[in-house]
């Protein structure tokens, strides 16, 4: 094996029941490089990283690391080998510092010398560029700093090659280039960093190498300098593609919903809003920029009935005929009586959006669930919804082997297949999607972009929460940015940069009659 490689993965093969999630896999993965890989929703990129991290083994095949052939059982036998995986959703003790989360779980001989770990946490820091405190507590970071402390964390156990899956999702551009710099940092010293993104303009900027995978299968890599956003789509869906992001100027555009002093607070009884004012017209697209956490999701809720509002708040919907319509602290059902045709797609998937654990829940059992109560018959009529079913998997490529899958089994950009295209399906007048493309793929992402601008043309008011300030400026006629439960600005999506967003979702502009 050349010396250059540290990990060798050959005719690796996954199945799950019926489902092939990787077939006959082989690639390399290189010390002192970038790795970027990339493929549709249901490709197998996580899977594959999964059994090199030690989550899922092998049905079939071999991995060898510094050209050994080894057996990875567990997460405790990848880091053994020097290999780490740092997932989306954090896995901290928040009311640990962050040196204490680093050490949690390792054997420790003796009483544990804090001091000595805070040291050598500080010293890997310093090493890379991280920003972090070893003595702070996590329930006082920011999300880059949780992320951060991920990689540490790796990188105290040893790490030689590090797996970072989707590490941009939820940071600012700042964040984000500060990341990228870590990460250069660390393959300058000989790392082996593979990120797993749908980023492409990223995968473009930090990468030196990218590979593909279709249905499950290696397709082949190329170096990142011959590669382009759409060569590299091309590759993923074999076929050629277009990828341009329609913005239509809004036409008669018509106030639809009118949100004054919108305040929150949440079951924990932390204000997560803070007199919230805005409006949404028919015709248009209006983006919520912000950090994580910020207030989007409580929001959305607040608008479509999920959440109490406090006492002064005002929601009032305004039809295309007649009166305006006071939605504050109506419920859904109420909001649905009124006859206002409003969708909703939460950014809770399976926990708010679609029902998976209602026994062997499928696909058709959930496009039922928006119209239940609208039905005459003691007994289901399940043609209508099955039909329904069948033409959002045609139209959106749902990845499932049959419309009575569960959408339990099915992976999770799939099952944001289903939700968006049962939401926009009800023809609504007020549309709010709340990270729609999160976790899809780039050819069905711009499918949903379509389709979002199609309800436009129509005369909706869309809503639009998103991560990717690329596509917020390419896409949204107006952005809203969030920063602390606040509004802290409203911009014109066709005039602002990336970096005036960026800067407002992290500085609280101050109120008038503040103190300097």
């Amino acid at each position: 094996m050349e010396s250059n490689v540290a990990i060798r993965m050959t005719n690796i093969t996954k199945t799950f029941g019926s489902v092939v999630a990787n077939h006959r896999v082989s690639m390399d993965i290189n010390r002192g490089e970038i790795l970027s890989l990339l493929g549709e929703n249901g490709s197998g990129k996580t899977t594959l990283m999964n059994m090199l991290s030690g989550i899922y083994y092998p049905d079939a095949g071999q991995i060898y690391v510094d050209g050994r052939e080894v057996s990875i059982r567990s997460p405790k036998d990848a880091f053994d080998l020097g290999i780490g995986m740092i997932h989306q959703h954090f896995k901290l003790v928040d009311v640990f510092t962050a040196a204490e989360n680093v050490i949690l779980g390792l054997p420790e001989q003796g009483r544990i010398n804090r001091k000595a770990i805070a040291q050598k946490v500080q010293a890997i820091c310093d090493r890379y560029g991280f920003e972090i405190d070893p003595n702070q507590k996590v329930y006082d970071m920011t999300v880059s700093q949780k992320q951060t402390l991920e990689i540490v964390k790796v990188l105290y156990r040893g790490a030689n090659v590090l797996i970072l899956d989707e590490p941009t999702a939820v940071l600012t551009p700042q964040e984000t280039e500060k990341l990228f710099t870590v990460i250069r940092n660390m393959k300058a010293d000989g790392k082996a960093v593979i990120i797993i993104t749908h980023k492409l303009h990223e995968v473009l900027a930090v990468s030196d190498r990218v590979a593909i995978l279709r249905k499950g299968e290696y397709v082949g890599s190329v170096p990142t300098s011959e590669a382009t956003e759409l060569s590299l789509t091309e590759m993923m869906v074999g076929k050629k593609v277009t990828l341009n992001i329609d913005r239509p100027e809004p036409v008669d555009p018509q106030l639809r919903l009118s949100v004054r002093k919108l305040n929150c607070i949440n079951k924990e009884g932390v204000q997560v809003l803070h007199d919230v004012s805005f409006d949404a017209y028919s015709g248009e697209i209006l983006g919520i920029a912000g950090i994580s956490g910020c207030g989007q999701k409580e929001l959305l809720e607040s608008i479509a009935g999920l959440q109490t509002e406090e006492s002064g708040t005002s929601i009032e919907y305004y039809p295309k005929e007649g009166n305006s319509v006071q939605l504050t602290n109506c419920t859904p059902r109420q909001i649905r009586d009124y006859g206002i045709a409003l969708s909703f797609v939460p950014e809770d998937r399976l926990g708010m959006g679609l029902v998976s654990s209602m026994g062997m829940a499928d696909m058709a059992d959930n496009m039922m669930l928006k119209d239940y109560n609208n039905g005459h018959s003691f007994f289901t009529d399940r043609r209508k919804p099955r039909k329904l079913a069948a033409r959002i998997k045609e139209d959106l490529d749902v990845q499932t082997p049959d419309l009575v899958t569960p959408v339990s089994k099915l992976s999770g950009g799939n099952v944001q297949k289903v939700l968006v295209g049962r939401e926009i399906s009800a023809s609504p007048t007020v549309l709010m999607t709340a990270y729609a493309v999160r976790g899809l793929d780039i050819n069905t992402s711009y499918t949903i972009y379509r389709l979002l601008n199609e309800q436009k043309k129509k005369g909706v008011a869309v809503i639009y929460v998103g991560e990717d300030l690329d596509v917020l400026l390419e896409l949204c006629d107006r952005i809203m940015v969030m920063c602390a439960g606040r509004i802290n600005g409203i911009l014109d999506g066709r005039r602002t940069t990336k970096e005036e967003v960026g800067l407002l979702m992290t500085q609280l502009k101050k109120e008038e009659g503040d103190a300097v």
